[in-house]
């Protein structure tokens, strides 16, 4: 790849992990029909069950990267794929038994810090002399697109409850995800973005599939429609195996303390389609579906990628020519 080519690429990195989270918000319409009918195990391990028919061929292509993973590399890839593509999800959703979903939404919000932390301490990343400006500009316009009054809103008139089973499965969903980023990155310098993909997609399935007949969750045989099955195709192409290999693409290029900053393109992409395709959420007051607060806080977290996305240019290729 030429030197120009290469810096190109570097500066768009970011914006491809921006690209890939905010497509994971574009499933919400059809997952909110799935879940009135089907287990959220089920749905989960039907849209990796669709992933596997393009991850596997591409994993038997790339079958020699395997044999260049250490051990360390394949603890990593479990991880991923065990906690980033199951674990973290469930934890996630369990939470809501426990605490309602502002809580758990505010909680989320510490996953860029754990991402960070862990990219210090296990790739070595140094931070940029401006990364912290404009990762707190980031995370300040990310916060105020998800609470536009800056207080965290409950849901269905509960309280504000951030018990501690709650609250620390929501936090073990934003430790998994974070992690996954990082050691994203770790196994990306061994094998090529498509062979982690194509794993995470195999482990994850392995995995649900277990779960799902442990939990006994697996639907009546002719109690899916074919509504439901066109949209579990939705959801694995767009949110699902597309997505991540554009992510895993772009994370290739960018530094990881940086990529996860980037995954707030998914809060951003989420309030925009709340707002326009589920119905009831036209709220009064707004332009164009958002308030002028979510206005502000997306420009900010917008300008800050942008910003973000120059460092990590820097930063690569002032690694590249060491």
């Amino acid at each position: 790849m030429s030197m120009p080519l290469r810096s190109s690429v570097m500066l768009f990195g970011p914006a491809f992990v921006f690209l890939a989270a905010a497509l994971w918000a574009t499933d919400a319409p059809f997952r909110s029909h799935l879940t009135q009918g089907l287990s959220s195990n089920f749905i989960v391990l039907a849209e990796h069950g669709v992933s596997l028919l393009v991850a596997l061929p591409i994993l038997l292509i790339n079958w020699a990267d395997l044999r260049k993973l250490s051990a360390r590399e394949w603890l990593a890839v479990l991880v991923i794929g065990v906690g980033g593509s199951a674990l973290a999800a469930v934890a996630f959703t369990e939470s809501f038994h426990y605490v309602n979903p502002s809580v758990s939404i505010v909680l989320q919000k510490v996953q860029p810090l754990i991402a960070i932390a862990l990219a210090g301490w296990l790739l070595g990343e140094v931070m940029h002399k401006n990364f912290w400006l404009w990762t707190i500009i980031a995370l300040a316009g990310a916060y105020v697109v998800s609470f536009p009054g800056l207080m965290p809103q409950t849901y269905a008139g509960e309280a504000f409850n951030p018990n501690f089973i709650g609250a620390s499965l929501a936090l073990l969903a934003a430790l998994l995800w974070g992690a996954s980023t990082v050691f994203g990155k770790y196994v990306l310098r061994t094998v090529a973005f498509q062979t982690l993909t194509s794993l995470r997609f195999v482990i994850g399935f392995i995995f649900l599939a277990l779960l799902n007949l442990y939990q006994n969750s697996y639907p009546a045989a002719g109690s899916v429609s074919g509504t439901d099955i066109l949209f579990i195709l939705i959801v694995a192409v767009t949110s699902g195996v597309f997505s991540l290999f554009l992510y895993y693409y772009g994370l290739q290029f960018t530094k990881a303390s940086i990529a996860t900053i980037a995954e707030l393109g998914f809060p951003l992409a989420a309030v925009f389609v709340n707002a326009y395709f589920i119905p009831g959420n036209q709220a009064p007051g707004t332009w164009f579906g958002l308030y002028a607060m979510q206005w502000l806080g997306t420009i900010l977290l917008l300008f800050a990628m942008l910003m973000l996305s120059r460092v990590n240019r820097e930063e690569v290729m002032a690694e590249t020519r060491s």
